[in-house]
């Protein structure tokens, strides 16, 4: 009888049980829709660290509601809504789960929401859940975007939940999507979704994720720009109270040549226990020649008791790049702009205001949609108003 080396026996057990190996790029992560496939999950894994993970047990490990939720949809031409079955052949197309939230999602949704849109000229559609309850539940969404075809798509959420899911972006050639995810849930909901967007040649996705409410809320959007020419631009903005966590984790994928991303996301904190957490995984692949990407993250911290952690990280594998970078940085108000306000008759209050205004604006006015723009900017006023760091 043969001898079997260490690395048969590795090979030949399951994924899950086999000795923890370096992972050597982003790209090469264990995925699997099975959520036994992947260990319980303890706080100590690279993904995991920064997450209240006991607070998110329900989602992690327990059975999930999966069957179809109420959701109202606004009328567009060229647009449609269904709910399709497991076995639809679009279901997977853009990504596969890589942590077990996203699995457990996976394994107990019964049915898919379909979005389908299609037609050149621009359309602008909201898709709203506000009535998802306090019940663990996972949710799967589709979302297929014909060639050629020019929307905004909204989602919009509040209200109650428990909610873990996965949502897939389909962008065909030349498609233009600009997708607004909005969190505005109440102060005891859970979510945890993983986006996951598939890029044609030529297309161009801008993803938008404001989060503004909610205890725990972790979205990661991941970006595969596997077309030539492909475009995407990654936006968001959160502000956190007292004890509330707000995560994104962030990954884009260079894959096909001549594709341009960019990346920026800005948060604000105040009050004690309020936590931020953003990581941002960039992954140019030896195909993507011409690649030109750039990321950052931007933290405000207002008051003591509140902590951002911010980590970009960068990996190229081929030197043939128009460019590449990344920044974060973490810090409170900018002395000198107080004193310049203040010097021209502005109250200190209305000075702190005026400042984190700006500096959240700066995402919220790329939307792109006046309406969405001027109801965020009020939600955020409403943030500042009951500002600590507005009261001191």
């Amino acid at each position: 009888m043969s001898a079997t080396t260490p690395a048969q026996a590795e090979q030949s057990a399951p994924k899950h049980m086999r000795a923890p190996v370096p992972v050597q790029t982003r790209s090469e992560r264990f995925t699997s829709t099975e959520v036994t496939d992947f260990p319980e999950v303890t706080g100590r894994e690279a993904m995991w660290k920064y997450t209240p993970v006991a607070r998110l047990a329900d989602l992690l490990t327990g059975e999930l509601d999966g069957s179809p939720y109420v959701y109202d949809a606004t009328t567009a031409s060229g647009v449609s809504t269904e709910w399709v079955g497991r076995e639809d052949a679009r279901i997977g197309t853009a990504g596969t789960p890589e942590d077990r939230a996203s699995a457990n999602a996976w394994t107990h949704f019964q049915q898919a929401l379909l979005v389908r849109i299609a037609g050149a000229e621009h359309k602008e559609v909201t898709l709203t859940r506000s009535a998802l309850g306090g019940a663990a539940r996972a949710a799967h969404t589709v979302v297929e975007v014909a060639e050629g075809a020019n929307a905004t798509l909204i989602l919009q959420n509040s209200g109650s939940a428990h909610l873990a899911e996965n949502v897939e972006f389909l962008l065909g050639a030349g498609a233009d999507l600009t997708v607004v995810s909005v969190q505005e849930w109440d102060d005891d909901a859970l979510h945890v979704a993983a986006h996951f967007a598939e890029l044609a040649e030529g297309a161009r996705l801008k993803h938008v994720a404001i989060t503004l409410g909610g205890g725990v809320v972790r979205l990661n959007p991941s970006a595969h720009l596997a077309g030539a020419r492909s475009d995407a631009e990654l936006l968001g903005a959160y502000f956190a109270d007292a004890t509330q966590h707000l995560e994104q984790q962030v990954y884009v994928h260079h894959d096909g040549p001549e594709t341009r991303s960019r990346v920026t996301y800005k948060g604000a904190l105040q009050g004690e226990g309020a936590r931020t957490v953003w990581i941002g995984d960039v992954l140019i692949g030896p195909k993507a020649v011409g690649t030109d990407s750039y990321e950052q993250n931007r933290n405000l911290v207002l008051t003591d008791g509140a902590r951002a952690d911010s980590v970009p990280n960068l990996e190229i594998e081929t030197g043939d790049i128009v460019g590449a970078g990344h920044a974060s940085a973490t810090g409170r108000f900018d002395d000198e702009q107080l004193f310049y306000l203040q010097s021209r008759g502005i109250t200190e209050e209305e000075a702190r205001r005026l400042v984190v205004r700006g500096f959240l604006f700066e995402i919220v006015q790329r939307i792109g949609s006046p309406a969405l723009q001027d109801r965020l900017q009020a939600a955020i006023e409403a943030e500042l108003t009951t500002s600590v760091a507005a009261a001191s």
